[in-house]
């Protein structure tokens, strides 16, 4: 078997993307060109997201006055259920791509299904605004956002291909302003390029922001229903950390139960043994006080691992990443791990992200038949992300009682969230986002 791998990257003064920029004067830091590229990059990711949401907003605007106009002439009715639970799934699809690339966009309950309940519903008529606005404007803007770094590209790249085209092809694009006949004009146009890549990389995250503007003004939960849901789901937050903390009851108990209690029985009953060996057969006492000495070390050991997982030294001697190290340099599959935490978290947080690992460790080694697990930690906005990944044989379920189920109340007891992603034949990748502050 390999040695196990250990990466542990800490560096206080990281920057991420979000950052505030820097004032003053001085030179530029290269990070700083790395998160304004990251931020570049995302938006036309963002891009490329609102274009397939408003290509699904193009269908189903057609779709919507298809069945408007059939219902002026009386056939229309029955399509009515049909397109309003189109329409609220295409907005949704459109809540879920804004609320990955910032604030969470509520989705809101099940709409109603008859035109006239419909036309009163406000949740129903600022989709359909947002219908309206997303297949127009927001479709403009990603075709747009899209296809102009490959203007600019190509452009950029024109003294590479002129030559190869039609004399009446060579032109700058997407305006052929003038038609290339020399070696100076076709380097005309890649400064040009050059120019429209700095434009594009200037506005293409105020595309993006634009494009997903109409969304999170239209498709915003009404007022109340954000504070109704967080009731409901710090209710069930709080009845899954009673559980959580009733199963680590029941374990612990259970553990001091059928190990330490027993082993502390044999050594009373061992020193009973010895004693009346010192009157009867003083030669057999030193036997079983050994035996007794034994049971109390054994006891000794195991109420060590009790306490050890209650919470782990470790972590309060040291870190959050150093306690990880040892797991991975404990754990029988060979085990990297790439953290980068420059603060400390809460301790009931560390020590869930402890669980959360040492669990995932587990059933790596008892259940995927892996060859390599990669451990990441990530702090990011105040949060601390983990990311479990082996090369196993996927498959994992969470109800299969696996222990998933216990690292998903840990975590939704901390207000975090868990993703399983384990498709058959792997990878499997267990990703757990947790407040740093609680």
């Amino acid at each position: 078997m390999d040695t196990h791998g250990v990466t542990a990257r800490t560096d206080a003064t990281r920057a991420g993307p979000g950052a505030a920029p820097r004032s003053g004067p001085g030179p530029t830091r290269p990070w700083d060109a790395f998160a304004r590229g990251r931020t570049v990059l995302d938006a036309f990711d963002q891009l490329a997201g609102g274009l397939a949401t408003s290509i699904l907003a193009v269908v189903m605007l057609v779709w919507l006055v298809a069945t408007a106009l059939a219902c002026l002439v009386g056939v229309g009715l029955p399509l009515v259920p049909v397109t309003l639970r189109g329409l609220r799934a295409v907005a949704n699809r459109e809540r879920a791509r804004l609320s990955r690339w910032g604030p969470e966009v509520l989705v809101p309950e099940p709409g109603p299904t008859r035109l006239r309940a419909a036309a009163a519903d406000p949740a129903v008529r600022r989709e359909t605004r947002w219908l309206v606005c997303h297949a127009t404007a927001g479709l403009l803007l990603a075709l747009t956002g899209l296809t102009l770094p490959l203007s600019a590209a190509t452009d950029a790249t024109f003294p590479l291909w002129w030559r190869l085209v039609p004399p009446e092809q060579a032109a700058p694009s997407p305006l052929p302003l003038w038609t290339v006949h020399d070696w100076p004009g076709a380097f005309a146009v890649c400064l040009l390029g050059l120019g429209w890549i700095a434009v594009v990389a200037g506005v293409a995250p105020g595309m993006a922001w634009l494009q997903a503007w109409p969304g999170r003004r239209l498709l915003a939960a009404a007022p109340g229903t954000d504070l109704a849901l967080r009731v409901a789901q710090l209710t069930a937050t709080r009845a899954a950390a009673l559980d959580a903390h009733a199963t680590e009851l029941r374990r612990i108990e259970r553990s001091l139960h059928d190990g330490t209690q027993n082993r502390m029985v044999a050594v009373t009953v061992l020193l009973g043994a010895a004693r009346r060996a010192v009157a009867r057969d003083p030669s057999r006492a030193d036997a079983i006080l050994e035996q007794a000495q034994s049971a109390a070390e054994q006891a000794l050991a195991e109420l060590r691992g009790v306490v050890r997982t209650i919470l782990p030294p470790v972590l309060a001697d040291r870190s959050l990443t150093d306690a990880l190290t040892g797991l991975a340099a404990d754990s029988p599959v060979p085990c990297r791990i790439d953290a980068d935490v420059p603060g400390r978290c809460a301790v009931s947080v560390e020590a869930t992200a402890y669980f959360v690992v040492a669990e995932a460790l587990t059933n790596v080694a008892r259940h995927s038949r892996a060859r390599h697990v990669t451990v990441t930690v990530r702090t990011h906005d105040g949060r601390l992300r983990l990311r479990v990944t082996d090369d196993g044989r996927g498959g994992a379920d969470e109800h299969g009682g696996s222990g998933l189920v216990g690292i998903r109340r840990r975590t939704e007891a901390h207000d975090g969230t868990l993703v399983l992603t384990s498709p058959p034949g792997g990878p499997t990748t267990l990703e757990v986002d947790l407040p740093c502050g609680l």
